[in-house]
């Protein structure tokens, strides 16, 4: 029924294992605009995410409605030179690597230009060369994430009870639920543990506070 016995495990980008709010923040302070904290950012519903607070609101839309291209340049040269992956990640990525019954890939909704060349140097900067995953795939807006997940996981021909994936978003849970595999969830994220649990009902059990706690799920789970 299925060609492979390998686990598969899918690995967000922005936010899971990325830092992206501290690249998003150092792309708008270079145009003279705020973010806000962090705190408030992952509170905020996903259209309101990248127009900072009620004062910084009018000027941030300004610019992103006028300044856009130089926007995505700048935040495409921060990701390349300066953007970091969260404390850990990069040393549980290579032990997916070397594991030989695990296949681990990166999906990601980037905005940078050239997103899958971007992350492929933010990777190398942690000594992580990405022709090495197994697959590194950028979802368009337009795309639903859990016909991507479907379809990788109908690529490689798993089980969906051995695939997982690892999220920092209500829409990460929702699109592992209907392509019936199983959801890391992390709350440091664009997505705060209370608006995770509370507003989207995600059980607490299934979301790490911290990168240590999920790279600790997800090699226990996987039995690293």
């Amino acid at each position: 029924m299925y060609r492979s016995h390998k686990r598969l495990i899918i690995l967000d980008a922005d936010g899971t294992t990325v830092d992206a709010f501290s690249a998003i923040t150092s792309t708008f302070s270079q145009h003279g605009m705020s973010l806000g904290n962090e705190e408030n950012f992952q509170k905020r519903h996903n259209m309101f995410k990248y127009i900072g607070g009620i004062k910084d609101f009018p000027r941030n839309l300004k610019k992103q409605i006028s300044n856009r291209k130089m926007l995505i340049e700048t935040l495409t040269e921060v990701y390349r030179d300066e953007a970091q992956l969260y404390p850990g990640i990069a040393e549980l990525i290579r032990r997916l690597i070397d594991a030989p019954d695990v296949i681990v890939g990166i999906v990601t909704r980037n905005i940078t230009n050239n997103p899958l060349d971007t992350l492929g140097k933010l990777f190398a900067r942690h000594d992580i060369d990405v022709a090495e995953l197994d697959f590194m795939h950028h979802i368009p807006i337009s795309q639903n994430k859990d016909r991507a997940f479907q379809e990788i996981r109908d690529l490689f021909g798993v089980n969906p009870t051995l695939s997982y994936i690892c999220g920092d978003e209500h829409k990460d849970y929702r699109a592992a639920q209907s392509s019936g595999m199983h959801p890391f969830m992390v709350s440091y994220g664009f997505e705060d543990h209370r608006r995770l649990t509370d507003k989207f009902k995600i059980p607490e059990i299934l979301i790490a506070r911290t990168p240590a706690e999920l790279s600790a799920r997800v090699t226990h789970t996987l039995k690293l």
